[in-house]
C-alpha cells in the first residue's frame, strides 16, 4: 500500500496550522495543543522542518515557529521530501547512492520503466500543489491535480 507516514501526515497538519495565520510565531506547545498532535511528535517534525528550511524559529518570551516563506511558494513535493524522503512509489525508481541497483530484477524487469513514469506523474500532481492549496476549499485542489474533469469513455476492453 502506498502510504506516507504519520510523522509526515503531523508536519502537513502542523504545516497548514501555521499557514492559517501566515506571517505569525507559535510555539510547539500551541501547535499541540491546536492541532492535538502529541507534543513530543510536534517538536520532533517542527526541527525536521526548519532543518529543511521551511520553517524558521525565534527564540524568546516570544518566539516559536513561523514560515520561512509564503505558504503558496511550498510545494506538497519539497514538505512531503523533508519528512519522508524521495517521493518514489517503488525501490527502483529511487536513485541508489551506491550505485547499486535497487532491485535484483531491475535488469531484466519489463515494468520498471512505467513505474517511473507513474511515479513522474505522482510527483508532478504533488508538485502543482503548495502549503496554501491545503488550506484552500477542497474544490481549489481537485481542479489543480485535475479530479474534476469527466470521466473518460470506456476503452474498448472495458477499462475506463
Amino acid at each position: 500500500m502506498f502510504r506516507m507516514s504519520k510523522m509526515t501526515d503531523y508536519g502537513l497538519v502542523l504545516l497548514t496550522e501555521l499557514a492559517r495565520e501566515e506571517g505569525s510565531t507559535r510555539t510547539a506547545r500551541e501547535l499541540a495543543e491546536a492541532t492535538r498532535v502529541p507534543l513530543p511528535s510536534v517538536s520532533k517534525v517542527l526541527k525536521g522542518l526548519q532543518t529543511a528550511g521551511m520553517l524558521v524559529s525565534h527564540r524568546g518570551a516570544m518566539g516559536g515557529y513561523g514560515l520561512a516563506r509564503p505558504a503558496a511558494s511550498i510545494p506538497l513535493t519539497q514538505i512531503i521530501t523533508a519528512l519522508e524522503g524521495p517521493v518514489a512509489i517503488t525501490e527502483c525508481v529511487q536513485h541508489s547512492e551506491t550505485g547499486e541497483p535497487a532491485c535484483e530484477l531491475e535488469s531484466v524487469c519489463r515494468v520498471r520503466g512505467h513505474w517511473r513514469v507513474i511515479n513522474q506523474a505522482i510527483h508532478d500532481a504533488l508538485g502543482r500543489l503548495t502549503l496554501a492549496d491545503l488550506c484552500a476549499p477542497t474544490p481549489r485542489v481537485e481542479r489543480l491535480v485535475g479530479l474534476n474533469m469527466p470521466p473518460r469513455s470506456a476503452s474498448p476492453g472495458g477499462l475506463s
